[in-house]
C-alpha cells in the first residue's frame, strides 16, 4: 500500500495537477466561445459544433501528452485561438465540406513545414533574450489582468492573490492549488458562478467528407495556416526555448499536423503549440524539479480529454464561471514565468534593446495583415538587433584615433 500510494504521488504531484487544471481551464474558457462561433458561422448544428470540441480535445490530449512523453519535457498543445477567430469572419456562405478541406490543407502545409526543417532553422537564428521578450510581452496582459480586475471583483482577485502569496512561502508546491480553491470558495460567496448555463451532454463524433475548392483553400486554408504559424506555433517555440527547454521543432509540427489532418473531418481545425497556457506549465509552480514539469502537460492531456468527450457540457460549466476568477488564477499561475522571462530577456546588455522592443511590440497587441502582435513584436526585435549589430561592426572597424604624444623635447611645450 505504501508503494502504490509513492507512485501515485511520483505521477501525480498536486502541484503538476494544479497546473494541468488551470492551463485547460484558461485555455478553454478564454476561447470556447470563439471556437463555437466559428462553427456556426461554417453552418455547424448542436450535434457538429460537439464534434467539434470532441475532435479538438482528442487531439490535444493525444499530441500533448504523446510529445511530452517523448521529450519529458511539458510540451503543452492547443486549439488555435487566432485560427478560430479568423473562421469566424472567413467562413460564411462555405460549406462544412469546403471549410473541413481548407482545414486538412493546413494540416498539410503545417506537416511540410515540420518535415523540410525550414521553420526549425529560422527558430534556430532567434538569440533566446529575444525569446524571452517575447514571452514576456505575450504574458504581460495576464500578468497585468491580475490586478485590473480588483477594481470590479476585488472580492474574488485580492483573496486569490493574498492565498497565493502565502502559499508561495509556506507551501511553494502548492500554491497556484491554494489560490484556485480560495478563488472559487470566494466567487460562490459573492455569487459570481452562473450554473443555469451548464446544460448536460456527451460529444459524438460527426464525420464530414472534406470538399477541396482552390478559392476556399487559398482565402481559408492558407491564411490559417500563416495565422497558426505566426500567432501559435512561433510564440510556443519561445515558450519552451525561454523556459529551456530544447525540444526539437520539426517533429513537434510534423505530428501537430499529422494529428489534425486524420480529425479535421471530424471538426479538428487547428492543433498546435500553446504559450499562455504551455507557460503555466512550464513555470516552477508546476513541479519544483523542472525534469518533472512535463507531468503537467500531461494531466492537461488528461483534463482535455474529458473537456473532448464532454463537449458542450465542459465548455457551458467553465462560461458559467467568473471571469475574474479565470483571470486572477492565470495571472498568481503566471507571474514566475514572467519574472523569469524579463530576468533572461534583460540579462545581457548587448541584445538588451532588440529585447526590449521585442517586448513592447508584444505587448502592444498590434495585429496586422491579420498576424498577430508575437510575430510583429519578433520581426522588430530582430530589426531592432540587425541595426545594432551592424553599428557594432562599424564601431569596432573604425581605425583608432592616434595617441597624442607631448615631446619633452620640443620648445615652449610642457610634457604632462
Amino acid at each position: 500500500m505504501p508503494l502504490l500510494v509513492a507512485r501515485i504521488r511520483a505521477a501525480a504531484p498536486p502541484s503538476a495537477v494544479a497546473a494541468g487544471l488551470v492551463a485547460v481551464t484558461v485555455g478553454v474558457t478564454s476561447s470556447a466561445a470563439i471556437v463555437f462561433t466559428a462553427a456556426r458561422a461554417a453552418g455547424a448544428d448542436a450535434r457538429e459544433i460537439s464534434s467539434w470540441m470532441l475532435a479538438l480535445g482528442i487531439g490535444i490530449a493525444v499530441t500533448c501528452a504523446g510529445l511530452s512523453l517523448r521529450y519529458k519535457a511539458p510540451v503543452v498543445t492547443a486549439w488555435s485561438t487566432p485560427g478560430a477567430a479568423l473562421l469566424a469572419t472567413s467562413l460564411s456562405g462555405v460549406s462544412m465540406g469546403k471549410a473541413v478541406g481548407a482545414f486538412v490543407f493546413s494540416a498539410v502545409l503545417i506537416m511540410a513545414s515540420g518535415l523540410t526543417g525550414w521553420f526549425a532553422r529560422v527558430m534556430d537564428r532567434i538569440p533566446v533574450p529575444l525569446a524571452s521578450a517575447l514571452l514576456g510581452g505575450v504574458l504581460l496582459e495576464f500578468g497585468t489582468g491580475l490586478f485590473s480586475q480588483m477594481s470590479g471583483s476585488f472580492a474574488i482577485v485580492f483573496p486569490v492573490f493574498v492565498l497565493y502569496l502565502l502559499a508561495r512561502r509556506l507551501l511553494p508546491r502548492y500554491a497556484v492549488l491554494v489560490a484556485l480553491a480560495g478563488g472559487v470558495v470566494a466567487s460562490a460567496v459573492t455569487g459570481g458562478w452562473h450554473l443555469e448555463r451548464v446544460q448536460l451532454s456527451l460529444a459524438q463524433p460527426v464525420f464530414t467528407a472534406p470538399e477541396f475548392d482552390w478559392k476556399v483553400l487559398i482565402s481559408v486554408g492558407v491564411p490559417l495556416f500563416v495565422v497558426t504559424m505566426a500567432s501559435q506555433n512561433l510564440p510556443g517555440v519561445a515558450v519552451l526555448r525561454g523556459s529551456g527547454y530544447d525540444v526539437p521543432v520539426s517533429p513537434v509540427l510534423t505530428w501537430t499536423g499529422a494529428v489534425q489532418a486524420v480529425l479535421a473531418p471530424f471538426g479538428a481545425f487547428g492543433i498546435n503549440l500553446a504559450a499562455i497556457t504551455a507557460a503555466i506549465c512550464t513555470g516552477e509552480g508546476a513541479h519544483p524539479d523542472r525534469q518533472r514539469r512535463y507531468l503537467a502537460a500531461v494531466w492537461a492531456s488528461v483534463f482535455y480529454l474529458c473537456m473532448g468527450l464532454l463537449g458542450a457540457t465542459v465548455a457551458s460549466l467553465l462560461t458559467a464561471m467568473p471571469h475574474a476568477l479565470v483571470l486572477a488564477v492565470a495571472g498568481v499561475g503566471l507571474l514566475a514565468t514572467i519574472e523569469a522571462s524579463l530576468a533572461s530577456a534583460l540579462s545581457d546588455p548587448a541584445s538588451r534593446e532588440a529585447a526590449l522592443v521585442t517586448f513592447l511590440a508584444t505587448a502592444s497587441g498590434v495585429t496586422l495583415l491579420g498576424i498577430g502582435s508575437a510575430f510583429w513584436g519578433l520581426l522588430a526585435g530582430v530589426l531592432t538587433s540587425l541595426v545594432a549589430s551592424v553599428g557594432r561592426r562599424r564601431k569596432a572597424a573604425a581605425p583608432a584615433p592616434r595617441p597624442v604624444t607631448a615631446a619633452s623635447n620640443t620648445p615652449g611645450r610642457t610634457s604632462v
